[in-house]
């Protein structure tokens, strides 16, 4: 079953486009790697009440596996070398929430 590494991104007010251009302008090596399916940055609503716009990047995996040797791999190194440069933590209020799953059910 398909593995889903997920993190959770609370980006600041009017700082939306900048985050999504982070993320569009980026050398992404996923596709090197055994096992990846799919990347997708999701946006969701913003919350008003507690100042943010939540994103999530989402990639799945063939599996747990496949995700592990991707954390440990150049790849991965070199898409991660400038995380928490100026133009991510001024779009951002703290550091991502990552968040992992295992498939147990799919349908489709």
């Amino acid at each position: 079953m398909a593995f889903i590494a997920m993190n959770r991104f609370k980006v600041k007010p009017g700082k939306e486009a900048d985050f999504e251009n982070i993320w569009t302008s980026r050398e992404s090596r996923l596709k090197e790697m055994d096992g990846f399916v799919e990347f997708r940055l999701l946006k969701g609503a913003a919350n008003e009440e507690e100042g943010y716009t939540l994103y999530s990047s989402h990639t799945i995996w063939g599996s747990k596996d496949d995700f592990t040797a991707w954390t440990r791999s150049e790849q991965f190194r070199d898409a991660h070398k400038n995380a928490g440069n100026n133009g991510t933590r001024d779009a951002l209020m703290g550091p991502p929430q990552v968040e992992l799953f295992e498939t147990v059910v799919r349908e489709g």
